[in-house]
Protein backbone atom coordinates (compact mmCIF):
# COMPACT_ATOMS: atom_id res chain seq x y z
CA UNK A 1 0.00 0.00 0.00
CA UNK A 2 1.48 3.14 -0.84
CA UNK A 3 2.03 5.96 1.29
CA UNK A 4 1.92 10.18 1.25
CA UNK A 5 3.21 13.20 2.86
CA UNK A 6 1.97 16.47 2.03
CA UNK A 7 5.30 18.30 1.36
CA UNK A 8 5.18 21.43 3.55
CA UNK A 9 8.26 22.10 4.05
CA UNK A 10 9.26 22.60 -0.05
CA UNK A 11 5.88 24.48 -0.76
CA UNK A 12 7.01 26.82 2.37
CA UNK A 13 10.37 27.15 1.10
CA UNK A 14 9.16 27.78 -2.54
CA UNK A 15 6.46 29.93 -1.48
CA UNK A 16 8.49 32.28 0.89
CA UNK A 17 12.12 32.16 0.46
CA UNK A 18 12.08 31.56 -3.04
CA UNK A 19 9.55 34.00 -4.35
CA UNK A 20 8.73 35.88 -1.19
CA UNK A 21 4.47 35.76 -2.27
CA UNK A 22 3.71 37.74 0.91
CA UNK A 23 5.49 40.78 0.19
CA UNK A 24 4.84 40.22 -3.74
CA UNK A 25 1.41 40.56 -2.97
CA UNK A 26 1.17 42.96 -0.19
CA UNK A 27 0.12 45.69 -2.64
CA UNK A 28 -2.60 43.60 -4.08
CA UNK A 29 -5.82 45.11 -2.15
CA UNK A 30 -7.33 41.81 -1.87
CA UNK A 31 -4.62 40.16 -0.33
CA UNK A 32 -2.86 43.21 1.85
CA UNK A 33 -3.32 41.10 5.12
CA UNK A 34 -2.07 37.94 4.08
CA UNK A 35 0.51 37.02 6.00
CA UNK A 36 3.10 33.78 5.99
CA UNK A 37 1.48 32.19 9.21
CA UNK A 38 -1.75 32.12 7.63
CA UNK A 39 -0.49 30.30 4.41
CA UNK A 40 1.29 27.86 6.44
CA UNK A 41 -1.72 26.97 8.84
CA UNK A 42 -3.82 26.76 5.75
CA UNK A 43 -1.50 24.55 3.80
CA UNK A 44 -0.96 22.70 7.18
CA UNK A 45 -4.86 21.84 7.49
CA UNK A 46 -5.32 21.32 3.76
CA UNK A 47 -2.49 18.54 4.09
CA UNK A 48 -4.43 16.70 6.42
CA UNK A 49 -7.20 16.77 4.50
CA UNK A 50 -5.69 15.06 1.17
CA UNK A 51 -3.46 12.47 3.51
CA UNK A 52 -6.21 11.71 5.67
CA UNK A 53 -9.45 12.02 3.86
CA UNK A 54 -9.25 11.77 -0.15
CA UNK A 55 -5.60 9.55 -0.38
CA UNK A 56 -7.12 6.87 1.80
CA UNK A 57 -9.46 6.34 -1.69
CA UNK A 58 -7.52 6.05 -4.02
CA UNK A 59 -6.47 2.98 -4.56
CA UNK A 60 -10.50 1.69 -3.96
CA UNK A 61 -11.32 4.47 -6.08
CA UNK A 62 -9.48 3.05 -9.27
CA UNK A 63 -10.52 -0.66 -8.48
CA UNK A 64 -14.11 0.41 -8.16
CA UNK A 65 -14.87 3.07 -10.56
CA UNK A 66 -17.64 4.97 -11.29
CA UNK A 67 -21.05 3.28 -12.00
CA UNK A 68 -23.88 4.65 -14.67
CA UNK A 69 -28.06 3.62 -14.17
CA UNK A 70 -29.18 3.46 -17.71
CA UNK A 71 -32.92 3.71 -17.00
CA UNK A 72 -32.12 6.97 -14.60
CA UNK A 73 -29.17 7.82 -16.41
CA UNK A 74 -27.94 8.67 -13.14
CA UNK A 75 -24.07 7.81 -11.74
CA UNK A 76 -22.63 6.72 -8.86
CA UNK A 77 -18.77 7.84 -7.69
CA UNK A 78 -16.84 5.12 -5.70
CA UNK A 79 -17.88 4.38 -2.09
CA UNK A 80 -16.54 6.96 0.07
CA UNK A 81 -16.43 9.78 -2.35
CA UNK A 82 -19.62 11.32 -1.69
CA UNK A 83 -18.52 11.63 2.26
CA UNK A 84 -15.05 12.99 0.99
CA UNK A 85 -16.90 15.50 -0.88
CA UNK A 86 -19.10 16.67 1.83
CA UNK A 87 -16.23 16.71 4.52
CA UNK A 88 -14.47 18.85 1.95
CA UNK A 89 -17.59 21.15 1.78
CA UNK A 90 -17.72 21.34 5.87
CA UNK A 91 -13.82 22.44 5.49
CA UNK A 92 -14.62 25.08 3.26
CA UNK A 93 -12.21 24.34 1.19
CA UNK A 94 -14.00 25.23 -2.49
CA UNK A 95 -14.13 28.95 -0.81
CA UNK A 96 -10.39 29.25 -0.47
CA UNK A 97 -9.19 31.79 -3.46
CA UNK A 98 -12.85 32.77 -4.12
CA UNK A 99 -14.53 35.86 -4.42
CA UNK A 100 -15.79 37.33 -1.03
CA UNK A 101 -18.64 39.02 -2.65
CA UNK A 102 -20.17 35.37 -3.31
CA UNK A 103 -18.86 33.53 -0.07
CA UNK A 104 -15.20 33.33 -0.79
CA UNK A 105 -12.23 33.62 1.38
CA UNK A 106 -10.47 35.63 -0.93
CA UNK A 107 -7.14 34.02 0.09
CA UNK A 108 -4.37 34.59 -2.72
CA UNK A 109 -4.79 31.80 -5.73
CA UNK A 110 -1.06 30.86 -4.72
CA UNK A 111 -2.63 29.02 -1.92
CA UNK A 112 -5.46 27.70 -3.61
CA UNK A 113 -2.32 26.05 -6.10
CA UNK A 114 -0.27 24.69 -3.52
CA UNK A 115 -3.58 22.99 -1.85
CA UNK A 116 -4.56 21.20 -5.20
CA UNK A 117 -0.97 19.85 -5.65
CA UNK A 118 -1.28 17.81 -2.30
CA UNK A 119 -5.16 16.88 -2.92
CA UNK A 120 -3.61 15.80 -7.08
CA UNK A 121 -1.20 13.56 -5.21
CA UNK A 122 -3.64 12.04 -2.92
CA UNK A 123 -6.34 11.70 -5.48
CA UNK A 124 -6.27 12.91 -8.81
CA UNK A 125 -9.63 11.25 -9.77
CA UNK A 126 -11.49 12.60 -7.06
CA UNK A 127 -9.95 16.00 -6.88
CA UNK A 128 -11.13 16.42 -10.50
CA UNK A 129 -14.51 16.52 -9.18
CA UNK A 130 -14.12 20.02 -7.18
CA UNK A 131 -11.10 21.10 -9.74
CA UNK A 132 -13.15 21.84 -12.91
CA UNK A 133 -15.78 23.66 -10.35
CA UNK A 134 -13.62 26.29 -9.88
CA UNK A 135 -12.66 26.51 -13.37
CA UNK A 136 -16.67 26.80 -14.15
CA UNK A 137 -16.44 29.87 -11.03
CA UNK A 138 -13.39 31.71 -12.90
CA UNK A 139 -15.33 31.74 -16.29
CA UNK A 140 -18.84 32.93 -14.44
CA UNK A 141 -16.62 35.34 -12.95
CA UNK A 142 -14.83 36.68 -15.70
CA UNK A 143 -17.93 36.60 -18.32
CA UNK A 144 -21.11 35.82 -16.83
CA UNK A 145 -24.07 37.95 -16.55
CA UNK A 146 -25.01 39.89 -13.07
CA UNK A 147 -27.82 37.64 -13.06
CA UNK A 148 -25.45 34.25 -13.72
CA UNK A 149 -23.35 35.49 -11.12
CA UNK A 150 -25.88 35.85 -8.23
CA UNK A 151 -27.57 32.82 -9.12
CA UNK A 152 -24.71 30.30 -9.54
CA UNK A 153 -21.59 31.45 -8.49
CA UNK A 154 -22.65 31.30 -4.32
CA UNK A 155 -23.11 27.95 -4.94
CA UNK A 156 -20.42 27.45 -6.87
CA UNK A 157 -17.96 28.82 -4.07
CA UNK A 158 -19.44 26.67 -1.20
CA UNK A 159 -19.37 23.54 -3.51
CA UNK A 160 -23.12 22.51 -3.16
CA UNK A 161 -22.82 22.55 -6.98
CA UNK A 162 -19.92 21.28 -9.10
CA UNK A 163 -19.02 22.82 -12.71
CA UNK A 164 -18.15 20.87 -15.89
CA UNK A 165 -16.55 22.21 -19.03
CA UNK A 166 -18.48 20.47 -22.20
CA UNK A 167 -16.27 21.17 -25.42
CA UNK A 168 -15.58 18.22 -28.02
CA UNK A 169 -17.63 16.02 -29.40
CA UNK A 170 -17.21 12.55 -30.83
CA UNK A 171 -15.69 14.06 -34.36
CA UNK A 172 -13.75 16.60 -33.29
CA UNK A 173 -11.10 16.29 -30.97
CA UNK A 174 -8.65 19.55 -30.33
CA UNK A 175 -10.53 21.00 -33.52
CA UNK A 176 -13.36 22.62 -31.87
CA UNK A 177 -14.36 24.48 -34.75
CA UNK A 178 -16.09 21.31 -36.42
CA UNK A 179 -18.27 21.12 -33.43
CA UNK A 180 -22.31 20.70 -34.57
CA UNK A 181 -24.39 21.52 -31.20
CA UNK A 182 -27.16 23.88 -31.93
CA UNK A 183 -28.54 26.42 -29.52
CA UNK A 184 -31.76 27.38 -30.70
CA UNK A 185 -32.97 31.08 -29.20
CA UNK A 186 -36.51 31.16 -27.03
CA UNK A 187 -38.69 33.43 -26.56
CA UNK A 188 -37.84 34.31 -22.94
CA UNK A 189 -34.68 34.49 -23.57
CA UNK A 190 -32.97 31.20 -22.79
CA UNK A 191 -31.68 28.70 -25.62
CA UNK A 192 -32.55 25.35 -26.46
CA UNK A 193 -29.46 22.76 -26.95
CA UNK A 194 -29.39 19.65 -28.95
CA UNK A 195 -26.20 17.57 -29.45
CA UNK A 196 -23.61 15.46 -28.32
CA UNK A 197 -20.49 16.48 -26.10
CA UNK A 198 -17.81 13.37 -25.40
CA UNK A 199 -15.18 13.06 -22.76
CA UNK A 200 -16.54 15.31 -20.22
CA UNK A 201 -14.94 14.91 -16.64
CA UNK A 202 -17.18 14.73 -14.02
CA UNK A 203 -19.78 14.66 -15.96
CA UNK A 204 -22.66 13.34 -13.90
CA UNK A 205 -22.18 11.88 -10.35
CA UNK A 206 -24.36 11.81 -7.02
CA UNK A 207 -21.68 14.10 -5.19
CA UNK A 208 -23.72 17.38 -5.42
CA UNK A 209 -26.90 18.44 -5.65
CA UNK A 210 -26.69 20.22 -9.26
CA UNK A 211 -23.94 20.08 -11.84
CA UNK A 212 -23.77 23.64 -13.85
CA UNK A 213 -22.78 22.67 -17.43
CA UNK A 214 -20.69 24.85 -19.30
CA UNK A 215 -21.17 23.82 -23.18
CA UNK A 216 -20.21 24.94 -26.37
CA UNK A 217 -22.94 25.35 -29.42
CA UNK A 218 -23.65 27.06 -32.37
CA UNK A 219 -26.37 29.25 -33.24
CA UNK A 220 -28.61 29.49 -36.00
CA UNK A 221 -27.10 31.94 -37.81
CA UNK A 222 -23.19 30.96 -36.42
CA UNK A 223 -20.14 31.38 -38.97
CA UNK A 224 -18.40 28.63 -39.82
CA UNK A 225 -15.39 27.50 -38.05
CA UNK A 226 -14.34 28.13 -34.32
CA UNK A 227 -15.60 32.18 -34.98
CA UNK A 228 -19.04 30.37 -34.54
CA UNK A 229 -19.25 28.92 -31.40
CA UNK A 230 -20.79 31.05 -28.45
CA UNK A 231 -21.25 29.94 -24.63
CA UNK A 232 -23.71 28.90 -22.50
CA UNK A 233 -24.39 27.46 -19.13
CA UNK A 234 -26.87 24.67 -18.56
CA UNK A 235 -27.95 23.41 -15.39
CA UNK A 236 -28.12 19.39 -14.72
CA UNK A 237 -31.59 20.28 -12.76
CA UNK A 238 -33.22 23.99 -13.67
CA UNK A 239 -32.69 26.64 -10.88
CA UNK A 240 -35.85 28.84 -10.10
CA UNK A 241 -35.24 32.61 -9.09
CA UNK A 242 -35.26 32.18 -5.47
CA UNK A 243 -31.82 29.40 -6.26
CA UNK A 244 -33.76 26.39 -5.24
CA UNK A 245 -34.00 23.44 -7.95
CA UNK A 246 -36.85 22.74 -10.33
CA UNK A 247 -37.10 19.79 -12.89
CA UNK A 248 -34.18 17.63 -14.13
CA UNK A 249 -32.94 19.63 -17.60
CA UNK A 250 -32.61 18.29 -21.10
CA UNK A 251 -29.00 16.71 -20.59
CA UNK A 252 -28.10 14.15 -19.35
CA UNK A 253 -25.26 10.64 -19.10
CA UNK A 254 -25.41 8.43 -22.26
CA UNK A 255 -22.43 6.81 -21.11
CA UNK A 256 -19.40 6.62 -19.22
CA UNK A 257 -15.76 5.91 -20.93
CA UNK A 258 -13.65 3.31 -20.17
CA UNK A 259 -10.53 4.19 -20.07
CA UNK A 260 -6.83 3.43 -18.54
CA UNK A 261 -6.47 5.52 -15.99
CA UNK A 262 -8.45 7.87 -13.61
CA UNK A 263 -11.46 5.40 -12.74
CA UNK A 264 -12.72 7.20 -9.96
CA UNK A 265 -13.99 10.12 -11.97
CA UNK A 266 -16.80 9.58 -14.55
CA UNK A 267 -16.05 10.81 -17.97
CA UNK A 268 -19.51 10.89 -19.91
CA UNK A 269 -20.77 11.27 -23.16
CA UNK A 270 -23.35 13.77 -22.49
CA UNK A 271 -26.71 14.06 -24.18
CA UNK A 272 -28.28 17.45 -24.78
CA UNK A 273 -31.77 16.56 -26.20
CA UNK A 274 -33.64 20.49 -25.77
CA UNK A 275 -31.52 21.31 -22.63
CA UNK A 276 -32.13 25.01 -21.91
CA UNK A 277 -29.62 27.43 -21.02
CA UNK A 278 -28.19 30.49 -21.20
CA UNK A 279 -25.74 32.79 -22.69
CA UNK A 280 -22.45 33.58 -21.19
CA UNK A 281 -20.38 36.17 -23.10
CA UNK A 282 -20.87 37.56 -26.29
CA UNK A 283 -23.13 35.43 -29.24
CA UNK A 284 -19.93 33.67 -31.32
CA UNK A 285 -17.49 35.02 -28.75
CA UNK A 286 -17.63 31.77 -26.62
CA UNK A 287 -14.23 30.19 -27.32
CA UNK A 288 -12.98 33.61 -25.32
CA UNK A 289 -15.34 33.33 -22.62
CA UNK A 290 -14.20 29.92 -22.29
CA UNK A 291 -10.60 29.97 -22.29
CA UNK A 292 -10.63 31.46 -18.73
CA UNK A 293 -11.66 28.21 -17.86
CA UNK A 294 -9.47 26.13 -20.51
CA UNK A 295 -6.54 27.94 -19.48
CA UNK A 296 -7.20 26.99 -15.64
CA UNK A 297 -7.46 23.66 -16.69
CA UNK A 298 -4.11 23.52 -18.18
CA UNK A 299 -2.42 25.14 -15.37
CA UNK A 300 -4.53 22.29 -12.98
CA UNK A 301 -3.23 19.93 -15.46
CA UNK A 302 0.04 20.37 -14.69
CA UNK A 303 -0.50 20.17 -11.31
CA UNK A 304 -1.97 16.50 -11.43
CA UNK A 305 1.77 15.63 -12.84
CA UNK A 306 3.40 17.37 -10.15
CA UNK A 307 1.32 16.23 -7.45
CA UNK A 308 1.73 12.32 -9.21
CA UNK A 309 4.79 13.07 -9.32
CA UNK A 310 5.51 13.81 -5.76
CA UNK A 311 3.64 11.25 -4.33
CA UNK A 312 5.40 8.86 -6.58
CA UNK A 313 8.96 9.98 -5.64
CA UNK A 314 8.00 9.66 -2.05
CA UNK A 315 7.03 6.04 -2.39
CA UNK A 316 9.46 5.12 -4.56
CA UNK A 317 12.66 6.41 -2.78
CA UNK A 318 10.84 4.48 0.75
CA UNK A 319 11.16 1.33 -1.33
CA UNK A 320 14.76 2.06 -2.25
CA UNK A 321 15.56 2.45 0.78
CA UNK A 322 14.06 -0.69 2.48
CA UNK A 323 14.46 -2.99 -0.58
CA UNK A 324 17.62 -5.39 -0.90
CA UNK A 325 19.27 -6.65 -3.54
CA UNK A 326 22.73 -7.23 -4.90
CA UNK A 327 25.64 -5.49 -3.42
CA UNK A 328 26.94 -2.26 -4.73
CA UNK A 329 29.73 -2.02 -7.40
CA UNK A 330 31.78 -0.17 -5.06
CA UNK A 331 31.55 -2.63 -2.25
CA UNK A 332 28.95 -4.07 0.44
CA UNK A 333 27.03 -0.76 1.88
CA UNK A 334 25.41 -2.83 4.72
CA UNK A 335 27.96 -5.73 5.62
CA UNK A 336 25.69 -6.96 8.29
CA UNK A 337 22.89 -8.21 5.33
CA UNK A 338 23.19 -10.48 2.86
CA UNK A 339 22.68 -7.70 0.09
CA UNK A 340 22.49 -3.61 -0.37
CA UNK A 341 19.45 -1.44 -0.44
CA UNK A 342 18.97 -0.32 -4.02
CA UNK A 343 19.63 3.04 -2.96
CA UNK A 344 22.84 2.51 -3.78
CA UNK A 345 23.31 1.62 -7.17
CA UNK A 346 23.55 5.03 -9.17
CA UNK A 347 20.94 4.19 -12.15
CA UNK A 348 18.16 3.77 -9.29
CA UNK A 349 19.66 6.99 -8.13
CA UNK A 350 19.12 8.74 -11.08
CA UNK A 351 15.86 7.38 -11.64
CA UNK A 352 14.72 8.86 -7.50
CA UNK A 353 16.66 12.17 -8.72
CA UNK A 354 14.43 12.59 -12.07
CA UNK A 355 11.44 12.43 -10.19
CA UNK A 356 12.45 14.67 -7.45
CA UNK A 357 13.91 17.11 -9.70
CA UNK A 358 11.38 17.40 -12.09
CA UNK A 359 8.69 17.60 -8.67
CA UNK A 360 10.73 20.76 -7.10
CA UNK A 361 10.69 22.17 -10.76
CA UNK A 362 7.11 21.74 -11.45
CA UNK A 363 6.35 23.19 -8.13
CA UNK A 364 8.84 26.53 -8.19
CA UNK A 365 6.81 26.61 -11.87
CA UNK A 366 3.14 26.60 -10.72
CA UNK A 367 3.78 28.65 -8.16
CA UNK A 368 5.26 31.08 -10.38
CA UNK A 369 2.35 31.15 -12.35
CA UNK A 370 -0.32 31.47 -9.93
CA UNK A 371 1.30 34.74 -8.37
CA UNK A 372 1.53 35.82 -12.02
CA UNK A 373 -2.12 35.18 -12.17
CA UNK A 374 -2.55 36.76 -8.66
CA UNK A 375 -0.90 39.95 -9.82
CA UNK A 376 -2.84 39.88 -13.17
CA UNK A 377 -5.68 40.11 -11.19
CA UNK A 378 -5.50 42.12 -8.56
CA UNK A 379 -1.81 44.51 -9.04
CA UNK A 380 -2.79 48.06 -8.62
CA UNK A 381 -0.36 49.09 -11.73
CA UNK A 382 -1.68 48.52 -14.96
CA UNK A 383 2.06 47.64 -16.49
CA UNK A 384 2.71 45.08 -13.72
CA UNK A 385 -0.81 43.60 -14.44
CA UNK A 386 -0.11 43.35 -18.18
CA UNK A 387 3.47 41.86 -18.52
CA UNK A 388 2.09 39.50 -15.35
CA UNK A 389 -0.87 38.48 -18.05
CA UNK A 390 1.95 38.54 -20.73
CA UNK A 391 4.37 36.07 -18.96
CA UNK A 392 1.45 33.72 -18.04
CA UNK A 393 0.22 33.65 -21.52
CA UNK A 394 3.67 32.53 -22.27
CA UNK A 395 4.36 29.49 -19.43
CA UNK A 396 0.65 28.23 -19.46
CA UNK A 397 1.72 25.77 -22.16
CA UNK A 398 4.91 24.65 -20.87
CA UNK A 399 3.49 24.42 -17.54
CA UNK A 400 0.80 21.92 -19.07
CA UNK A 401 3.10 20.00 -22.06
CA UNK A 402 6.73 20.16 -20.08
CA UNK A 403 5.20 18.90 -16.56
CA UNK A 404 2.98 16.13 -17.87
CA UNK A 405 5.58 15.05 -20.28
CA UNK A 406 7.88 15.12 -17.16
CA UNK A 407 5.39 13.67 -14.62
CA UNK A 408 4.45 10.47 -17.29
CA UNK A 409 8.45 9.80 -17.07
CA UNK A 410 8.45 10.26 -13.59
CA UNK A 411 6.16 8.18 -12.50
CA UNK A 412 7.66 5.34 -14.98
CA UNK A 413 11.01 5.98 -13.55
CA UNK A 414 9.42 5.26 -9.96
CA UNK A 415 7.33 2.08 -10.88
CA UNK A 416 10.82 0.89 -12.21
CA UNK A 417 12.45 1.36 -9.35
CA UNK A 418 10.03 -0.86 -7.97
CA UNK A 419 10.96 -3.90 -10.06
CA UNK A 420 8.29 -6.62 -10.70
CA UNK A 421 6.43 -5.10 -7.69
CA UNK A 422 5.82 -1.80 -9.41
CA UNK A 423 3.97 -4.04 -12.13
CA UNK A 424 1.40 -5.39 -9.21
CA UNK A 425 -1.49 -3.23 -8.67
CA UNK A 426 -1.67 -3.33 -4.72
CA UNK A 427 1.41 -1.30 -4.72
CA UNK A 428 0.19 1.35 -6.56
CA UNK A 429 2.78 2.34 -8.75
CA UNK A 430 0.94 1.45 -11.90
CA UNK A 431 -2.01 3.71 -11.34
CA UNK A 432 -0.39 6.72 -10.78
CA UNK A 433 1.81 5.80 -14.56
CA UNK A 434 -2.00 5.15 -15.59
CA UNK A 435 -3.64 8.21 -14.41
CA UNK A 436 -0.15 10.22 -15.43
CA UNK A 437 -0.87 9.38 -18.89
CA UNK A 438 -4.46 11.18 -19.63
CA UNK A 439 -2.37 14.33 -18.31
CA UNK A 440 -1.01 14.58 -21.54
CA UNK A 441 -3.96 14.20 -23.96
CA UNK A 442 -6.40 16.28 -22.22
CA UNK A 443 -6.93 20.01 -22.25
CA UNK A 444 -5.41 20.20 -25.53
CA UNK A 445 -2.88 17.66 -26.04
CA UNK A 446 0.80 18.48 -25.86
CA UNK A 447 1.57 19.06 -29.41
CA UNK A 448 -1.06 21.55 -29.92
CA UNK A 449 0.26 23.20 -27.00
CA UNK A 450 3.71 23.19 -28.73
CA UNK A 451 2.14 24.91 -31.28
CA UNK A 452 0.85 27.20 -29.00
CA UNK A 453 3.47 28.04 -27.27
CA UNK A 454 5.76 28.65 -30.30
CA UNK A 455 3.40 29.95 -32.88
CA UNK A 456 1.16 32.08 -30.87
CA UNK A 457 2.90 32.96 -27.99
CA UNK A 458 6.61 33.67 -29.31
CA UNK A 459 6.47 33.99 -33.47
CA UNK A 460 3.45 35.79 -33.71
CA UNK A 461 5.07 38.70 -31.48
CA UNK A 462 8.62 37.76 -32.35
CA UNK A 463 9.05 37.01 -29.60
CA UNK A 464 8.23 39.77 -27.63
CA UNK A 465 7.12 37.99 -24.50
CA UNK A 466 9.64 35.44 -24.81
CA UNK A 467 12.09 38.24 -24.25
CA UNK A 468 10.21 39.12 -20.76
CA UNK A 469 10.75 36.07 -19.52
CA UNK A 470 15.03 36.70 -20.93
CA UNK A 471 15.12 39.44 -18.95
CA UNK A 472 14.51 37.93 -15.77
CA UNK A 473 16.97 35.39 -16.95
CA UNK A 474 19.22 37.78 -17.61
CA UNK A 475 19.20 39.57 -14.39
CA UNK A 476 19.77 36.93 -12.57
CA UNK A 477 22.64 35.87 -14.48
CA UNK A 478 24.07 39.58 -14.27
CA UNK A 479 23.26 39.42 -9.68
CA UNK A 480 25.10 35.83 -9.92
CA UNK A 481 27.37 35.86 -12.58
CA UNK A 482 30.27 37.03 -10.15
CA UNK A 483 29.58 34.77 -7.30
CA UNK A 484 31.96 31.48 -7.96
CA UNK A 485 29.92 29.15 -5.87
CA UNK A 486 26.72 29.61 -8.56
CA UNK A 487 28.96 29.21 -11.45
CA UNK A 488 27.68 25.36 -11.90
CA UNK A 489 23.84 26.79 -12.23
CA UNK A 490 24.29 30.28 -14.01
CA UNK A 491 26.59 29.10 -16.52
CA UNK A 492 24.73 26.65 -18.40
CA UNK A 493 21.49 28.38 -17.92
CA UNK A 494 23.36 31.71 -18.90
CA UNK A 495 24.37 30.18 -22.54
CA UNK A 496 20.86 28.33 -22.95
CA UNK A 497 19.87 31.74 -22.79
CA UNK A 498 22.00 33.27 -25.64
CA UNK A 499 21.32 30.01 -27.69
CA UNK A 500 17.24 30.57 -26.93
CA UNK A 501 17.52 33.44 -28.87
CA UNK A 502 19.45 32.45 -32.05
CA UNK A 503 17.53 28.87 -32.13
CA UNK A 504 13.88 30.93 -32.15
CA UNK A 505 15.09 33.19 -34.97
CA UNK A 506 15.84 30.21 -36.91
CA UNK A 507 12.73 28.40 -36.31
CA UNK A 508 10.77 31.61 -37.25
CA UNK A 509 12.63 32.17 -40.68
CA UNK A 510 11.45 28.68 -41.46
CA UNK A 511 8.09 28.64 -40.64
CA UNK A 512 8.18 31.67 -42.52
CA UNK A 513 8.84 30.15 -45.97
CA UNK A 514 7.38 26.88 -44.73
CA UNK A 515 4.59 26.74 -42.14
CA UNK A 516 5.71 22.65 -41.68
CA UNK A 517 8.62 23.57 -39.84
CA UNK A 518 7.19 25.13 -37.04
CA UNK A 519 5.15 21.77 -36.81
CA UNK A 520 8.09 20.08 -36.71
CA UNK A 521 9.57 21.76 -33.90
CA UNK A 522 7.71 22.70 -31.95
CA UNK A 523 7.53 19.39 -29.55
CA UNK A 524 11.55 19.94 -29.52
CA UNK A 525 11.31 23.68 -29.02
CA UNK A 526 8.60 23.36 -26.25
CA UNK A 527 11.00 21.32 -24.57
CA UNK A 528 13.40 23.18 -24.77
CA UNK A 529 11.78 26.37 -23.66
CA UNK A 530 10.50 24.22 -20.48
CA UNK A 531 14.26 23.95 -19.11
CA UNK A 532 15.19 27.29 -19.72
CA UNK A 533 12.47 27.65 -17.44
CA UNK A 534 13.72 24.94 -14.85
CA UNK A 535 17.20 26.06 -15.46
CA UNK A 536 16.07 29.61 -14.11
CA UNK A 537 13.77 28.15 -11.18
CA UNK A 538 16.71 25.69 -9.96
CA UNK A 539 19.46 28.68 -9.95
CA UNK A 540 17.20 30.71 -7.80
CA UNK A 541 16.48 28.08 -5.73
CA UNK A 542 20.67 26.85 -5.25
CA UNK A 543 21.20 30.89 -4.49
CA UNK A 544 19.12 30.70 -1.66
CA UNK A 545 20.40 27.74 -0.29
CA UNK A 546 23.61 28.98 -0.53
CA UNK A 547 22.77 31.61 1.07
CA UNK A 548 21.07 30.33 4.00
CA UNK A 549 23.83 28.13 4.09
CA UNK A 550 26.44 31.04 4.03
CA UNK A 551 24.54 32.22 6.89
CA UNK A 552 24.96 29.51 9.25
CA UNK A 553 22.19 27.32 8.78
CA UNK A 554 22.68 23.29 9.34
CA UNK A 555 19.52 22.33 7.87
CA UNK A 556 19.88 19.50 5.62
CA UNK A 557 17.24 20.84 3.48
CA UNK A 558 19.49 23.11 2.07
CA UNK A 559 22.24 20.65 1.25
CA UNK A 560 19.47 18.78 -0.42
CA UNK A 561 18.23 21.23 -2.59
CA UNK A 562 21.77 22.01 -3.67
CA UNK A 563 22.07 18.40 -4.65
CA UNK A 564 19.05 18.29 -6.39
CA UNK A 565 20.12 21.39 -8.87
CA UNK A 566 23.45 19.81 -9.39
CA UNK A 567 21.64 16.38 -10.55
CA UNK A 568 19.16 19.09 -12.57
CA UNK A 569 21.71 20.62 -14.36
CA UNK A 570 24.52 17.98 -14.93
CA UNK A 571 21.65 15.30 -16.27
CA UNK A 572 18.93 16.56 -17.80
CA UNK A 573 19.66 20.34 -18.94
CA UNK A 574 21.65 18.92 -21.10
CA UNK A 575 18.71 17.33 -23.26
CA UNK A 576 18.41 20.89 -24.63
CA UNK A 577 21.68 20.27 -26.60
CA UNK A 578 19.71 17.62 -28.60
CA UNK A 579 16.30 18.89 -28.78
CA UNK A 580 18.20 22.13 -30.92
CA UNK A 581 19.68 19.54 -33.33
CA UNK A 582 16.24 17.56 -33.48
CA UNK A 583 14.55 20.95 -33.99
CA UNK A 584 16.74 21.93 -36.64
CA UNK A 585 16.51 18.53 -38.66
CA UNK A 586 13.85 20.00 -40.04
CA UNK A 587 10.00 19.04 -41.47
CA UNK A 588 11.57 17.51 -44.71
CA UNK A 589 12.25 14.42 -43.70
CA UNK A 590 9.08 14.11 -41.62
CA UNK A 591 7.06 15.36 -44.67
CA UNK A 592 8.62 13.12 -47.51
CA UNK A 593 7.51 10.08 -46.17
CA UNK A 594 5.19 9.21 -48.45
CA UNK A 595 6.53 5.80 -49.16
CA UNK A 596 7.36 4.75 -45.48
CA UNK A 597 3.51 5.56 -44.70
CA UNK A 598 1.85 3.91 -47.45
Amino acid sequence: MPTYTPPLRDMQFVLHEVFNVVEELKVCPPHAEVDADTINAVLEEGGKFAAEVAFPLNLSGDQEGCTLDKATHEVKAPKGFKEAYKTYIEGGWPALSCDPEYGGQGLPFVVNQAFYEMLNSANQAWTMYPGLSHGAYECLHAHGTEAQKKLYLPKLVSGEWTGTMCLTEPHCGTDLGLLRTKAEPQPDGTYKLTGQKIFISAGEHDLAENIVHLVLARLPDAPQGSKGISLFLVPKFHVKADGSLGERNGIYCGGIEHKMGIHGNATCQMILDGAVGTLVGQPNKGLQAMFVMMNAARLGVGNQSVGLTEVAFQNALAYAKDRIQMRSLSGAKAKDKPADPIIVHPDVRKMLLTAKAYAEGGRALLTFCALLLDKELHHPDEKVRQDSADLLALLTPIAKAFLTDNGFEATNHCLQVFGGHGYIKEWGMEQYVRDARINMIYEGTNTVQSLDLLGRKVLANNGATLKKFGKLVAALVEEEGVNEKMAEFINPLAYLGEQMTKFTTEIGFRGFQNPDEVGAAAVPYLRVAGHLVFGYFFARMASVALKAIAAGSTDPFYTAKLQTARFYFAKLFPETATLMRVARAGSQVLMDTDAALA
